[in-house]
C-alpha cells in the first residue's frame, strides 16, 4: 500500500463522511490498477453522496476499462441527470461528451 493511500485511509477514520477522502481513495486505487477497489469506493460514494458529481464520470471510466460500456452509459446517464438538478453545466458537458463516445442509448437498452 502507498504510503499516500494510508495516510488517505487514516484521514477517512477520523473523517468518514468526507466526500473528497472517499474519492481521493478510489483515486488512488485506480493509479494503481486495484480497479475492484476503486469500484468499491465510487460505488459507496455514489450511494452515500449521489450530489458528489466527479464521480459519475471517473466511475463511467472505471466500467470501460472494466469492460462494461453498459454500466458505464449508466452511470453517465445519471451523472448527466444529477448535474443538471444542482446546474452543474461543466460536468454535464464532460458526462455527456463521455456517453456520446459510448453510442446512442439504442446501443444500451
Amino acid at each position: 500500500m502507498s504510503d499516500r493511500l494510508q495516510q488517505l485511509l487514516e484521514m477517512h477514520q477520523q473523517s468518514p463522511k468526507d466526500e473528497f477522502l472517499r474519492f481521493a481513495i478510489a483515486k488512488e486505487h485506480e493509479k494503481y490498477g486495484r480497479k475492484e477497489d476503486a469500484l468499491k469506493w465510487y460505488l459507496q460514494l455514489q450511494e452515500q453522496s449521489p450530489q458528489y458529481i466527479g464521480t459519475y464520470y471517473h466511475l463511467g471510466k472505471l466500467y470501460e476499462s472494466l469492460g462494461e460500456p453498459a454500466l458505464a452509459f449508466r452511470s453517465y446517464t445519471t451523472g448527466m441527470e444529477a448535474a443538471k438538478s444542482v446546474g452543474d453545466q461543466h460536468a454535464l458537458s464532460e458526462l455527456t461528451g463521455a456517453r456520446l463516445a459510448l453510442g446512442d442509448e439504442e446501443d444500451f437498452e
